[in-house]
């Protein structure tokens, strides 16, 4: 969730700076365990500067958040209001709007643009790690916390196919959900942007073998310098690729699922293909994926998701924020 959910690990090439060890003022939290409006604000608390301290209640059927001597409780968004006014760095509540889309744009147009959105965080963070992996060339360390040049080289490959599965399945989300609706509305809308996903699979496979090929190489052979300037090249061209899909689309072509005048049911059915498409981004990729995001846009995912028809699946998704930091 780009900067917050308590990262511990982090590279020379991440965004936020070391966390900085200090006393958190204390916040307690009582509610049903297992209530996707409970995981709403435990997710939520991950972004404030507070110390948690969650109590399981199943005599309370709605959340209950103590601070001093306040008590509130209520609606998840008269929880969060109140977590802004007392902890106001960073916002949840704000943010949200940008550019042509606002409250009445239909949920899918908000899913791809916040898709995007994570997606370039972690394209411009695999990019600076690269640039930096290039700068030293192996002969000199980094972090301590990301060991020895093969091991930094481990956890920059795993960090890439994380993503690279992200952007597969966004891409497969794109062409059997959304560009299906627009091709309903108007044959041949989708064909470029169509296009354009069968033009960077190439690259994306071809920087992950790259990356495996760096990793049997040795930090002092004359090849793996040349190899991760290679690397941070790819890389660059990349996210210099997928910033103007995304912007090409989200000019060109989400405006039009606004003309395809989706119901609210129609739409709900849309979210729910969209998950099963999705399936590994909305599970075991699902931390990463909300890493992403800025606290307003993770707190504006969520809420789409839970219009999701399988509340199971919305509390499965939201546990694993919650069990990573637990």
């Amino acid at each position: 969730m780009g900067n917050c959910l308590g990262l511990s690990r982090k590279s020379t090439s991440e965004i936020a700076p070391a966390d900085v060890l200090k006393k958190h003022p204390a916040v307690k939290l009582y509610g049903q365990p297992n209530s996707i409006p409970t995981y709403y604000i435990r997710c939520a608390l991950l972004y404030k500067p507070v110390t948690v301290n969650f109590v399981p209640s199943d005599t309370h059927q709605s959340p209950v958040l103590e601070y001093k001597s306040d008590s509130v409780t209520g609606s998840v968004d008269t929880v969060l209001r109140y977590l802004d006014a007392k902890f106001p760095e960073p916002k949840l509540l704000t943010g949200r709007i940008g550019g042509w889309y606002d409250e009445t744009t239909p949920f899918i147009v908000w899913l791809v643009i916040l898709q995007h959105r994570s997606m370039m965080w972690h394209l411009e963070r695999m990019g600076r790690w690269a640039e930096d992996l290039a700068a030293r060339g192996g002969k000199a360390r980094g972090d301590p916390a990301m060991g020895t040049p093969r091991m930094e080289m481990r956890k920059f490959a795993r960090g890439y196919s994380q993503l690279l599965e992200l952007m597969l399945e966004h891409a497969q989300m794109e062409e059997r959900v959304v560009f299906q609706i627009l091709e309903m509305a108007d044959r041949g809308l989708s064909k470029a942007a169509n296009e354009e996903h069968a033009r960077d699979l190439p690259m994306m496979n071809g920087i992950k073998e790259d990356i495996k090929s760096i990793g049997v190489l040795d930090s002092g052979h004359p090849a793996y310098q040349e190899a991760l300037c290679n690397l941070s090249t790819r890389l660059k061209t990349l996210q210099e690729h997928s910033k103007k899909h995304f912007e090409e689309e989200e000019k060109n072509l989400l405006p039009l699922m606004e003309a395809a005048e989706l119901s609210k049911a129609q739409q709900d059915k849309v979210l729910d293909q969209c998950l099963d498409v999705m399936h590994g981004t909305h599970s075991h990729l699902f931390r990463f994926f909300m890493e992403g995001l800025l606290p307003p846009d993770a707190m504006h995912y969520l809420d789409m998701l839970s219009r999701c028809s399988d509340q199971n699946r919305v509390s499965s998704m939201l546990r694993l924020i919650i069990d990573k930091v637990v």
